[in-house]
């Protein structure tokens, strides 16, 4: 980072710019301002503000700060250091070793979550550079060898280094994340504090003269007197007439004090202490002050501390640090973070004063200020907290104007601040117009703000994303007719194309429509009909899909898609299908047609699923487009024939259905934890090559591989290999032909031996995955015909493949030099693709005979033991296929129980594959067997000593009891999980789904007890569940990545209904009639009754919303249904959808009546109230239901609430004029109120300057300063105004209000004053 002296532009005064304050260039972005360095260095040249030290007037450069051990209060970062050479023998201490990450215990766990978030900065950044690599090389190995070969050579290398320093990056990650588990322990470093204190004493000179730097006493960090070395530190501090790096180190000395021994600041007596912090405050270097508001921050410990404080008058000088120009940076931000401490101590926003916080504004305010994202962002944390003091402080309108122009990159944040507001009634007056999140769209609807602001056009869209992804955000665009929405929708025939592309951006996101696999194919304009084919997939297939699905959602409620339905809804009714047929017929540019196609299909699917039939079925026949079909038919230059746009839709709603039906076949056949089986399954929208191929068609195919021709194999046709090999090879004719006749098989078996350096010496990159993928298919097509068995069984490729795993077991005596696997080629090479090859043998019976015969699975044996290649258990369990009864299982139950807990938990994730695989339609029970055998073994995994691999296992199980066949299996296995407690409750709760686990847990005493535990308190924490689930599914914000061992299970998506206790309950019989005695629905059904309404007690309305679930769980189970009918609660739920006024209330009460229109009975209730439920072919119910007018759910009654002003003030009231020079002070004060007036601020400023020539003893009074701050307390004032008054005034008048060195005059004064005149008091 540059010194902060060459950040600001020049101070000479600009013309038009009549207070002389600097241009700054472009704006920061957020994160380099958030991570502006902390620190401090010695000054090296004057500076002229408002404070003074004695005889300190020395400046230097400011530089970079220490290593960071640990956030402090109110802190972006927290420390700061000086980075200059010493000027004199045994100066500052280099404090890098004294602030060492390892060393401060306070600050470990925030140490090593940098350390994390570094790592994870730097894998993604190797990983950018692999996939260019990648790309890079799939582009190369379509041009011809010999041209390419040199870059393909580099690009190659420098793939295998990205792979490499990921693997390390990782590993180094995973250490960092098992360290940060583990319990601290206080490190012994005797050289803690001997850094600080070298050279540097922290008594005066007449206390003792310094022993030399060899003889210097280091105390112990661990035996250290801190009320000794505070003593110490503060006396030094006395010291005057020293350098300002003096002070500068002091004051780090005691800020690293404050971190060792967090309970000092309890103690200390700010009598003294304070004085010396308002004395560092008044000094005339930058960087001591900056140091001053540091020290003090860090010794605020809690309200009371605060108030205490502000005893010193920082407020007055936090308001003059904040108006300085952009040169005195440091100083600027250490006293915003200062104002930062007060949201970090409990209630401490409340001591915030309306003139520190006007002062905030106008930073905020000044679109040039460096400062501006933090002041927005610290604005942002204090309307939380305390609305109303930001709403007397005018910051609402920067906050709106932020949010307005797209320049602040933390727009998610604002808005989240916004709709807290706008959820209850009480916070929602706050807001000025109630509509200052409309602020965003502002952007779309106007051509001129679009033009050329594609970046500010993305941040708003983001915002806009945000807004509508939360129950007040789309109650606060309901208003006035969805007026806001319909602008929005009307922005689709706006004249600036990259607008009109980013909303249909925004409508795919909002949707939450992934665009399917053919999507880039299909906006570059091919033709469905050649690319993303799916026709091959067989109608009973389908079927036989649909019917386990079905039985999966069952179980799974997902309210994401509710929520979408209804912003669908909300859209359909803003004329969205009219708009986007506008756009289709409109557009000039095909690829935007060809997206606005796509959209438009996707969205007349999702109306035909989501929607009410009364709805949808309008939608369907596109009215707008079917007006004139045969328009521009004669006239191409007016764009394609409508027609012809009628046919594309049709076109990609067909293909739209086809992929999700395929996408529905083959979801289930994935193994989510293993990436490396994906390589197993091939295209299946590919056509395939006929197997009844004529001999001359074959053996022409064969040749135009090149496989005949040359052994190299980069000349080799790979796609047509594998068509050849997935088609025509599997007749056993044409593969006696292919081996007998030609060399084709030969070549093939060839290239995949180990010894001959082919396969196995390639590089391992994306694009070399092919080999792979052809040589798992030819081991496949080789095992279905007794010739390819015999033609594998002799081949030297298994035999070579024995002999180089060998050579991982020291008692084989088969030893290299270069082993085949060791683990740099693993990681490099193509090596680790024998391990999926072998894993493709292992899926059929004969493979495993060729496995037992060259002694393979011993191998398999011997690597589950190696210690020191744990590289190699993942890749050899990961591939294999444990479908059949073998060696393979034991080796799992090995690995299962044997292997370090890394391990272990990625074989238990490897069960889930067999443990949730289809129920089969066939007699035999193949595959119940395989899952019964997963489900024995992760029943076992429960009773694991690490509670990782337990959770894991409890969760595969949960996903297997989805199907009731395997959730009576898992029930006969009678696991024990007492020993689990909360991790096992999702499962118990399964259990209660059947009759069997019903008894099962009867006879535990489990039902009765969890029965009770739900009802005294449960609920409640369910609400907290639901609404984190509904918060991250919603959120654009992903994940932080974790690391391939520790990659946590796929499990239901966020937004699914948790698994709830009445929900199971309810669906048997039993558990119904425990239900009804226990009498606990009707008193959830009494408590809707009696506090539906209710908007203010927040325990009573979490209680409500814990009622209103339980409600709703129960009612959509067919056997709960009745109990709705007998309680008449449905119409109370409906009230509170309908009229409460906390938003979000409604908004659990319209995913209630969701739950509940997904049984039968229930949906007849809300169709007797006027709702209508969307519903299959079947007549079944789809969970989604919809008021019978968008108008009566989104209504909203306007709040009348009276808030109390909150915000203090510096002075109570406006301090009197003196006597003598009553008219000129009181010309004074109204020049000043003049200057908020732009019109009036030239002549202003000529008027103030002629009375301060005339008068100069006005601006040394301490008076006339208190008034002029009152002004700029009460009133909004630009940062260049408060500037310029400020600097009016003398130096030493800020130093007599903080020392209170009332000047002869001044204290006959106040002896004629009233005691308002004075700062006020804290009590």
């Amino acid at each position: 980072m540059a010194p902060t002296s060459t950040l600001g532009a020049s101070t000479t005064p600009t013309p038009g710019n009549p207070f002389g304050q600097e241009r700054v260039g472009s704006m920061r972005d957020t994160d380099d301002i958030q991570h502006l360095k902390d620190g401090l260095a010695p000054p090296s040249r004057t500076a002229k503000d408002a404070r003074s030290l004695s005889n300190a007037s020395m400046f230097g450069a400011r530089g970079a700060s220490l290593a960071n051990t640990g956030p402090g209060p109110g802190s972006f970062s927290s420390n700061l250091k000086n980075l200059n050479a010493p000027r004199y023998a045994g100066s500052r201490p280099d404090l890098n070793t004294f602030t060492s990450r390892e060393d401060v215990i306070p600050g470990e766990i925030g140490a090593s979550e940098r350390r994390q978030a570094d790592f994870r900065e730097k894998i993604n950044k190797e990983l950018k550079i692999k996939t260019g690599s990648e790309n890079l090389l799939d582009a190369l190995l379509q041009k011809p060898s010999k041209q390419s070969k040199d870059q393909r050579f580099k690009v190659e290398s420098e793939l295998s280094s990205s792979n490499r320093k990921i693997a390390e990056l990782r590993s180094q990650l995973e250490d960092e994340i098992e360290r940060s588990k583990r319990p601290s322990t206080p490190t012994q470093n005797q050289h803690r504090l001997s850094s600080l204190f070298r050279g540097s004493p922290l008594r005066s000179p007449s206390h003792g003269d310094l022993l030399p730097d060899d003889e210097y006493f280091e105390p112990n960090p661990e035996a250290e007197s801190p009320t000794f070395v505070l003593a110490e530190t503060l006396q030094a501090l006395e010291v005057e007439g020293m350098q300002p790096d003096y002070y500068v180190s002091r004051a780090n000395g005691l800020v690293e004090l404050f971190k060792r021994h967090p309970t000092l600041k309890y103690d200390l007596a700010w009598s003294i202490f304070g004085l010396r912090v308002q004395t560092m405050l008044l000094s005339e270097s930058r960087e001591v002050v900056a140091a001053g508001y540091r020290v003090a921050r860090h010794a605020i410990a809690d309200r009371k501390s605060l108030q205490t404080v502000r005893h010193l008058h920082i407020d007055s000088l936090v308001m003059l640090s904040l108006v300085k120009e952009s040169k005195a940076t440091i100083e600027r931000e250490q006293a915003l973070k200062f104002i930062r401490v007060f949201l970090d101590v409990k209630d401490g926003v409340k001591e915030l004063s309306n003139a520190v916080v006007r002062t905030v504004v106008s930073v905020a305010e000044h679109p040039e200020d460096r400062l501006r994202n933090m002041a927005i962002l610290t604005l942002t944390e204090i309307l939380i907290r305390d609305g109303a003091l930001v709403k007397n402080a005018g910051g609402l309108a920067p906050l709106t104007d932020a949010l307005s122009d797209g320049t602040y990159p933390g727009s998610e944040s604002l808005v989240s601040a916004f709709l807290y507001l706008t959820d209850a009634p009480q916070l929602r007056n706050i807001l000025s117009s109630g509509r200052e999140l409309e602020a965003p769209f502002s952007a779309f609807t106007d051509p001129l703000v679009a033009h050329g602001h594609e970046e500010k056009l993305k941040v708003n869209a983001r915002s806009i994303a945000s807004i509508l992804n939360s129950w007040p955000g789309l109650f606060t665009l309901a208003a006035n007719g969805f007026a806001t929405l319909r602008s929005l929708v009307l922005s689709l025939s706006h004249p600036e194309a990259f607008a009109r592309d980013l909303v249909l951006d925004l409508l795919f996101d909002v949707l939450h429509i992934k665009p399917p696999s053919w999507t880039s194919s299909f906006l570059a304009g091919r033709r469905l009909t050649t690319y993303g084919r799916v026709t091959n997939i067989k109608p009973d297939q389908m079927e036989q899909q649909w019917q386990v699905e079905s039985e999966d959602d069952a179980n799974r409620v997902n309210l994401i898609d509710q929520y979408t339905a209804l912003i669908l809804a909300i859209l359909v009714h803003c004329q969205l299908i009219e708009a986007l047929s506008d756009l289709i017929e409109e557009a000039i540019d095909p690829s935007l047609r060809r997206k606005t196609t796509l959209l438009l299909g996707e969205v007349l699917k999702l109306a035909n699923y989501s929607l009410p039939n009364a709805v949808s079925s309008n939608l369907q026949v596109l009215p707008s487009l079917m007006k004139n079909p045969f328009q521009n038919i004669e006239n191409d230059t007016l764009g394609p024939p409508i027609s012809s746009i009628i046919y594309q839709v049709d076109s990609v709603n067909r293909t739209l259905y086809r992929t999700s039906a395929a996408t529905t076949l083959t979801v289930n056949n994935k193994l989510k934890p293993d990436n490396n089986n994906n390589q197993n399954t091939t295209d299946s929208s590919k056509p395939k090559l006929s197997v009844d191929m004529d001999e001359i068609h074959f053996r022409s195919l064969l040749v135009e591989t090149q496989v005949v021709s040359t052994v190299n194999y980069l000349k080799w046709k790979w796609d047509l290999i594998l068509d050849i090999i997935e088609g025509p090879l599997l007749n056993p004719k044409r593969l006696d032909e292919a081996i007998k006749a030609t060399k084709f098989l030969k070549r093939l078996v060839s290239f995949y031996r180990p010894f001959k350096y082919r396969f196995s010496n390639a590089r391992n990159t994306k694009p070399n995955q092919r080999y792979v993928r052809v040589g798992c298919a030819l081991f496949r097509c080789l095992l279905q015909s007794t010739e390819g068995v015999q033609y594998l069984t002799e081949s030297k490729l298994l035999r070579q493949l024995a002999e180089c795993l060998a050579q991982l077991d020291r008692m084989s005596g088969l030893t290299s030099t270069s082993p085949l696997f060791a683990a740099d080629r693993v990681s490099e090479t193509m090596t680790s693709g024998y391990f999926t090859l072998l894993g493709a043998l292992s899926s059929d019976a004969q493979g495993l005979v060729m496995l037992a015969r060259w002694r393979i699975l011993n191998m398999f044996y011997r690597i589950i033991d190696v210690q020191d290649r744990a590289d190699l258990i993942p890749l050899l369990l990961g591939n294999m296929d444990f479908s059949i009864d073998s060696h393979l299982r034991v080796m799992l139950s090995k690995a299962l129980t044997s292997c370090p807990k890394a391990i272990r938990i990625f074989s238990t994730k490897i069960l889930r594959k067999y443990a949730t695989q289809a129920i089969p339609t066939s007699s035999q029970g193949t595959a119940s067997d395989v899952a019964f055998w997963a489900i024995r073994l992760l029943v076992t995994q429960l009773y694991d000593p690490e509670v990782e691999v337990s959770e894991v296992a409890v969760q595969i199980l949960e996903e297997a009891c989805n199907r009731k066949p395997y959730l009576e299996y898992v029930v006969k296995c009678r696991p024990a999980l007492d020993h689990l407690g909360e991790i096992g409750a999702p499962l118990l709760l399964r259990f209660l789904s059947t009759s069997l686990g019903y008894k099962y847990l009867d006879g535990l005493d489990y039902i009765t007890q969890e029965m009770d535990d739900w009802f005294l308190g449960r609920n409640e924490k369910y609400v907290t569940m639901v609404e984190a689930s509904l918060s991250r599914a919603l959120s654009h914000e992903s994940e932080r990545p974790k690391s391939i061992v520790d990659e946590p299970l796929l499990r239901e998506q966020h937004g699914t209904v948790p698994p709830h206790f009445y929900r199971e309950l309810t669906r048997t019989m039993e558990g119904c009639k425990l239900l009804q005695d226990s009498g606990h629905f009707e008193e959830f059904a009494s408590t809707i009754q009696s506090f539906w309404s209710e908007s203010e007690d927040a325990e009573i309305m979490q209680k409500l919303k814990g009622c209103l679930w339980a409600v709703g769980n129960v009612g959509s189970m067919e056997l709960g249904a009745p109990f709705l009918e007998v309680s008449n609660v449905v119409k109370y739920i409906i009230m509170i959808a309908e009229g409460s006024e906390v938003l979000s209330m409604r908004g659990t009460a319209f995913f209630v009546l969701g739950l509940i229109s997904r049984s039968l009975h229930g949906m007849e209730i809300l169709v007797e109230h006027g709702w209508d439920a969307a519903t299959d072919q079947n007549g079944q119910s789809l969970g989604y239901c919809l008021p019978p007018s968008l108008d009566i759910l989104f209504s909203i009654q306007p709040a009348v609430v009276a808030i109390s002003p909150c915000a203090q003030t510096t002075l109570q009231s406006m301090p009197p004029a003196r006597d003598e020079d009553d008219t000129t002070e009181a010309r004074v004060v109204s020049l000043v109120i003049d200057l908020g007036n732009t019109v009036l601020t030239k002549r202003t400023i000529w008027e103030l300057h002629s009375i301060r020539n005339q008068k100069p003893e006005l601006f040394k009074s301490v008076a006339v300063f208190r008034r002029v701050m009152y002004i700029f307390e009460c009133h909004r004032f630009r940062l260049p105004v408060m500037r310029f008054v400020i600097d009016m005034f003398d130096k030493n008048v800020m130093r007599q209000i903080v020392l209170e060195e009332e000047s002869d005059d001044e204290d006959d004064e106040d002896e004629s004053q009233p005691t308002t005149a004075k700062p006020a008091t804290l009590t």
